[in-house]
């Protein structure tokens, strides 16, 4: 059995640990986070994506990263309501969870973690997951429900959703680098492309330790904790069901599965925090989330191989 890649995971604790450790520098501001998730959202991502994308043998297999994102959002999403319902959860907090629970971490978290597991080579497939599954998820299904159930005093149309997809950087970039999968970059590109995509694991994960929070109640401990065993136990073992039913490659099945069990998207988080859903309850679960994966991934590696 292959041993666990000790050195990258290590390496990205570090950097997690030094976005904790900035928060006690008063000279960092308080919205480091978001400049840093901004450089990554629209340089370092693209840059990764345009170098990663044309690397990507293509398959009749591809649906199943495409098609799980959406099928683990309907099915999270019927539970939710569900038990929501059956506990008698407020509407504020079913909605919190609609938003948070179906969207993994696949960019900030899953980018970093599929390359120090399974290494670069599976990082087209993690691309398309998350570009082509939840990142247009968040665009369109989180900021619908945010807006419809939020305190927006002018809930998003139809077509301030379409520009947000169709403008977003790395999408652009994931376009761009499917009509480039038959060309080579000039070296000279290609190296620019490689320095600037290197710094998206440091950066995200210093963004994602500097934007933590674990504030709790006693009353919001079950929505947390049905929260966590979705997104961390239910929605990989949705996710290995959907993949080990299709009888696809055990390369692809693996990166799917890996990326279904990140914990909550933090930009998922975001959007329902500013629509003012719940927002002590998002950030835990966003924070504890985050913590309990570096636990939970290594045993779903281990299991897939």
């Amino acid at each position: 059995m292959p041993a666990l890649p000790l050195d990258n995971y290590a390496l990205i604790l570090g950097y997690l640990l030094i976005g904790l450790l900035l928060r006690l520098v008063p000279a960092m501001p308080a919205d480091s986070a978001r400049a840093l998730n901004a450089y990554v959202l629209n340089v370092a991502l693209p840059a990764l994506v345009l170098l990663k994308i044309p690397t990507l043998t293509f398959s009749a297999q591809l649906w199943l990263p495409v098609l799980t994102p959406w099928l683990l959002l309907l099915m999270v999403a019927a539970l939710t309501l569900l038990i929501g319902r059956w506990l008698n959860w407020s509407r504020d907090v079913i909605v919190a969870l609609l938003i948070v629970l179906p969207l993994g971490n696949t960019s900030f978290l899953g980018f970093p973690m599929v390359e120090a597991f399974w290494g670069p080579e599976r990082m087209p497939v993690a691309i398309i997951y998350d570009q082509l599954g939840s990142f247009i998820a968040l665009a369109s299904w989180a900021t619908i429900l945010a807006s419809l159930y939020g305190n927006q005093k002018q809930p998003a149309s139809t077509a301030i959703i379409l520009r947000k997809v169709l403008s977003a950087p790395p999408l652009l970039a994931l376009l761009l680098a499917l009509l480039l999968r038959h060309s080579s970059y000039p070296p000279l590109a290609e190296q620019l492309l490689s320095n600037v995509a290197a710094t998206l694991v440091p950066v995200v994960m210093i963004a994602v330790g500097f934007s933590l929070r674990f504030r709790l109640d006693a009353n919001e401990l079950k929505p947390v904790g049905f929260g966590l065993l979705v997104t961390l136990v239910l929605m990989p073992l949705m996710a290995y069901a959907i993949a080990k039913g299709s009888r696809s490659e055990t390369t692809l099945l693996q990166t799917v599965v890996f990326m279904a069990a990140m914990p909550p998207m933090i930009s998922a988080g975001a959007i329902a925090i500013m629509a003012g859903l719940a927002p002590r309850l998002v950030s835990a679960l966003v924070g504890f989330g985050v913590l309990l994966s570096f636990l939970t991934l290594p045993v779903v590696y281990w299991l897939l191989i």
